[in-house]
């Protein structure tokens, strides 16, 4: 006998019942809701593989008469080294800088970069040039903290914007031009040696350290990939086991690892920005059973002027009197009692209800932190 739940006509509730048992059965296993999971890559990264920062001096040339003026020193020397490196004799006092833009060029080498690969360089303005537009970046090597060339940048800038002023003073712009751009400006000379098939043990660093997310990466590492790969160090750090299989291909274990969903944990915190009255809460904030009364006091000055004009014919004169109107105006206060354990979702639906602005919000959970009853951490920046 064919069964009513399943038939043609409910084949939909069957799915959803399906669906609803395997989710249920997930978030009973593993203890996670998938919705709140992000891949391991995006809150950790594998200590040793990271980015280099690279920095160098250059020249731009080419501009249209909107570089360094001649008082700039330092442009013309480099300007004069650069020419008697190439066998040209010149008198610094007779050159003039007016085309020539002193800048200072940085750049990021990715992890495992090779010889000959391309990277983007960021031209910046150390003079007093007015705009970058235009102009070309002489040949720059780029050097590390170690002193040594690991890339050479050249090649035309790219600003983005625009701008124009006339003789007497006064112009238009748009967007900034004394930072510029070149995509794969730069090409990798000297590479970083990185041997990863030659390791026993990886670190992994979380972003955000936490004794809770550190452990349930670890414990989600083992549950997949096998028991004892991975270990929880610190609230920071992870170390990671290579198993015997990936030995010689620890790229293929690294891929696997971190795109494992994992549910990160994060503090009780409220951070908040006096400069642009910014407020944001976390998900954890808790507050203990307390009562808040809010209100705002604003005064209003008005002065107006009045002319008295005497009557004709008369010995009077015309005078000017100041008519001064002082209105003060207080809000209603209301006093809301919040409750103990109350959520941030309650919270700001109980916060809403008295009207408060952001700059209000300041206010109440500095006076919340000061009584005691707010379970969280209050930054202020």
């Amino acid at each position: 006998m064919e069964s009513k739940i399943c038939s043609s006509k409910n084949l939909y509730l069957c799915w959803a019942l399906c669906f609803s048992a395997l989710l249920f059965a997930q978030i009973f296993i593993t203890g996670i809701k998938p919705v709140h999971a992000a891949r391991i890559k995006d809150i950790a990264s594998i200590r040793g593989i990271r980015t280099n920062q690279l920095i160098g001096y250059g020249l731009v040339i080419g501009l249209n008469g909107t570089g360094d003026k001649s008082g700039t020193e330092f442009t013309i020397q480099s300007l004069v080294n650069m020419l008697e490196r190439m066998g040209i004799n010149v008198d610094k006092n007779q050159v003039k800088v007016k085309n020539v833009a002193s800048v200072m060029v940085t750049a990021k080498m990715l992890p495992f970069a090779r010889i000959g690969s391309k990277m983007d360089v960021l031209v910046s303005s150390v003079g007093d040039a007015k705009s970058l537009m235009g102009g070309t970046l002489l040949l720059t090597p780029l050097r590390g903290v170690d002193g040594k060339v690991y890339s050479l940048a050249q090649g035309p800038v790219s600003v983005g914007g625009f701008g124009a002023s006339g003789a007497a003073g006064g112009g238009i712009s748009k967007n900034h031009l004394l930072a510029a751009r070149i995509a794969g400006g730069a090409t990798v000379e000297r590479e970083i040696p990185m041997d990863l098939n030659g390791k026993k043990k990886l670190t992994m660093a979380l972003f955000s350290p936490d004794f809770t997310t550190a452990l349930r990466v670890s414990n989600k590492i083992n549950r997949i990939m096998g028991e004892g790969i991975a270990k929880a160090v610190d609230s920071g750090t992870v170390e990671l086991k290579i198993p015997e299989i990936f030995k010689g291909n620890v790229a293929k274990f690294l891929s696997d690892v971190e795109i494992i969903d994992v549910a990160p944990d994060s503090p009780a915190k409220i951070v908040v920005n006096e400069k642009t009255g910014t407020v944001v809460i976390g998900e954890n904030v808790k507050i203990s059973r307390v009562a808040v009364s809010h209100g705002n006091l604003s005064i209003s000055i008005k002065e107006s002027l009045n002319v008295s004009q005497p009557g004709p014919f008369s010995k009077g004169k015309t005078v000017v009197t100041p008519d001064t109107g002082i209105e003060i105006r207080e809000e209603n206060d209301r006093l809301m009692i919040v409750h103990g354990g109350s959520t941030i979702g309650e919270l700001v639906k109980a916060l809403n209800a008295i009207g408060v602005t952001p700059r209000d919000l300041i206010s109440i959970f500095q006076s919340i932190k000061a009584a005691g009853a707010l379970q969280a951490e209050l930054e202020i920046i």
